[in-house]
């Protein structure tokens, strides 16, 4: 079996994501899942609160509850994780987040973030009118930089993928009827929060954690 690495910025193992990509990839692919808060518990996690100006992210804990923290506590932890994964044998080593990072990780594998996969999506199919659905409102600020080189016009919806379902698809009533793409900005989304979004809004829908699955299922 071929070997890849699966990084949440979470904790592992994500039983909530993992079971709906592993289909994508094929049964000749090993996931080996990495996160960069594991062995933390919720009192040391909540002190990594996001500093003025850095990237918000947001992610599922191992007990099935979400956390929202400042980038940069992490980035040393995720280094780890990309050491850790390499010395298993991995081929290549996924992001299982759609946020944007800084290009100073080192690993001999490839690293695959979906932020790129996505900003070089969307302009290739010509979206001029694009609604976003982001985890938490503490994200908004960032999305006008993350997607002005991408379409003419943004809408955002902050909705999280970690808590009732039944308010991501009553967000889903927020999107303008001139929208032309919806993309789910955050790889806890889930197939049937997509599924149901599409049926509400008559929109086509990206989502993020099976179009990256495509794109692995690709490379090996």
């Amino acid at each position: 079996m071929k070997k890849i690495g699966a990084i949440t910025v979470g904790q592992s193992p994500r039983v909530d994501l993992i079971p709906e990509i592993q289909p994508i990839l094929g049964d000749s692919v090993e996931i080996i899942q990495a996160g960069a808060l594991d062995g933390l518990s919720k009192g040391e996690i909540a002190k990594f609160v996001p500093r003025p100006g850095e990237n918000v992210l947001v992610s599922r804990l191992t007990d099935g509850t979400s956390a929202t923290f400042g980038e940069s506590y992490i980035l040393p932890r995720l280094q780890l994780c990309i050491d850790d994964l390499e010395q298993q044998g991995v081929s290549l080593i996924l992001f299982l987040c759609t946020g944007e990072f800084p290009a100073e990780f080192h690993s001999n594998v490839p690293l695959i973030f979906p932020d790129h996969i996505l900003k070089g999506l969307i302009p290739a199919i010509g979206v001029k009118n694009l609604s976003v659905i982001i985890p938490t409102k503490a994200q908004e600020e960032q999305m006008p930089g993350k997607w002005k080189d991408c379409c003419d016009s943004l809408h955002v919806t902050s909705v999280s993928p970690y808590g009732d379902p039944l308010a991501v698809f009553a967000a889903a009533k927020e999107i303008p009827a001139d929208t032309d793409l919806i993309l789910l900005d955050c790889i806890g989304y889930t197939i049937e929060m997509k599924e149901r979004i599409q049926a509400l809004t008559q929109k086509p829908v990206l989502l993020s954690r099976t179009l990256v699955a495509r794109v692995i299922r690709e490379l090996v």
